[in-house]
């Protein structure tokens, strides 16, 4: 971990989206005036939001579009598996229910960053394979289901103790792992979630000691009404100590924050562009459930786009973006390097500027048409497409280092 000083002030604007998307932009003005290691393309833009627009309206023509969140990985291949969990929750009281609902979709999270080109997961009732964060979503599902996350190994829980205990032979039954399954970053995810048990013992924010409890926490600070924003500043500050070897201050975790070495002159502070993918991926996953149980979530459309290959690989896919220097491609990349902090923030840039005018010929608003459905329903789904067209496996068009917690 390398450490840095930094206020309280500075810490409460890195932790809001407000930061990721003045630190995209300040990137962006920084590629536009020669540096760093990508030109963007404007000529491109059009074309590639004329793409997304096509693959919204493919997918949803009636435009009736969900939130880009976890549960639609648990409804991969059209098969929506969500009734198994519902059923076996039938007798439980609304409050209940959700916290295993939000239980679910944290530990699930935690566990999608990318599995590699060479993974799947194959799913006996339906006799499919699934691959990638939809192989990752339903394997995750299961073994939730399984109980393999609770104290006594068979409830529909995450707690302390059953997170602690779970370990890289749980991991690979559960994913089917095997020297002829590969997954990327197995020590990495079974590290996150034995994290996740040291974070959910802090009982001031985690009464009964488990992740689900967030929502106790949030009804007791704002009540019914809970700013989307806010579910994500409780996200950083009670999952943030788990994510491993980043930049840290007075011993706090900033989570998905990088130093870029020469934006804004290096400054320690204001070269720092925070992120926090999975942590929104989390926000956005934790809205419909909290939703559905009659909670008030506003301001979705703060939350900003996920910086992740799908989104990311759009950019490059479609030529919105190229490498400065194509040969830059064949390498593989440290996420902690120039080149993939400046990827990843023109991602979360030019996701605004896509969605802005995929909102405008479609005669939307930003709150009825908020980023999280511009994602569902287009960029992801198109980078996706655009990868499968261009590359064998459908990778991403850069490789990048994974220990499985950042994509």
């Amino acid at each position: 971990m390398s450490e840095i000083q930094l206020t309280q002030f500075h810490l409460d604007y890195l932790f809001s989206p407000v930061s990721v998307r003045d630190r995209a932009g300040q990137v962006f003005e920084y590629i536009n005036s020669g540096r760093g290691h990508f030109v963007y393309h404007h000529d491109q833009f059009k074309p590639t939001v004329d793409y997304v627009l096509a693959v919204i309206r493919e997918k949803y023509p009636d435009l009736r579009i969900p939130f880009h969140s976890r549960w639609g990985h648990f409804r991969a291949g059209g098969i929506d598996r969500v009734w198994r969990m519902d059923g076996k929750l039938q007798n439980a009281d609304a409050m209940e229910r959700l916290r295993s609902q939000l239980d679910l979709v944290i530990t699930s999270v935690l566990l999608d960053a990318g599995a590699g080109a060479d993974w799947s997961f194959f799913e006996d009732s339906s006799q499919k394979s699934f691959t990638r964060s939809e192989g990752l979503g339903v394997a995750s599902f299961y073994m939730f289901l399984s109980g393999a996350f609770s104290s006594d190994g068979k409830s529909l829980r995450a707690d302390a103790d059953g997170l602690n205990k779970f370990s890289v032979a749980d991991f690979k039954k559960h994913f089917q792992v095997s020297s002829s399954n590969p997954l990327l970053g197995v020590e990495g995810r079974v590290g996150l979630i034995n994290s996740l048990a040291r974070a959910v013992s802090d009982r001031t924010r985690f009464r009964d000691g488990r992740p689900g409890n967030i929502v106790d926490y949030l009804l007791q600070r704002y009540g019914r009404t809970i700013p989307a924003p806010d579910i994500l500043l409780a996200v950083i500050q009670g999952f943030g100590g788990i994510w491993p070897g980043r930049l840290t201050t007075r011993g706090q975790n900033l989570g998905d924050v990088w130093r870029h070495s020469k934006l804004n002159g290096g400054d320690p502070f204001e070269s720092l562009v925070p992120f926090h993918k999975l942590s929104q991926w989390m926000t956005y996953s934790l809205i419909e459930p909290m939703r559905e149980a009659g909670l008030n979530v506003p301001y979705v459309e703060k939350l900003t786009g996920l910086a992740e290959y799908r989104n990311g690989g759009l950019i490059i896919d479609s030529g919105l973006i190229s490498l400065a220097k194509p040969e830059e491609a064949e390498g593989e990349w440290r996420p902690d390097s120039d080149l993939v902090i400046e990827w990843r923030a023109l991602t979360v840039y030019l996701l605004d500027r896509i969605a802005d005018e995929v909102r405008e010929v479609l005669g939307k608003s930003e709150e009825d048409f908020p980023l999280a459905k511009v994602l569902e329903g287009g960029t992801w789904w198109a980078g996706r497409q655009m990868a499968g067209e261009r590359r064998k496996g459908g990778g991403p068009p850069l490789r990048v280092e994974s220990d499985g917690t950042v994509f």
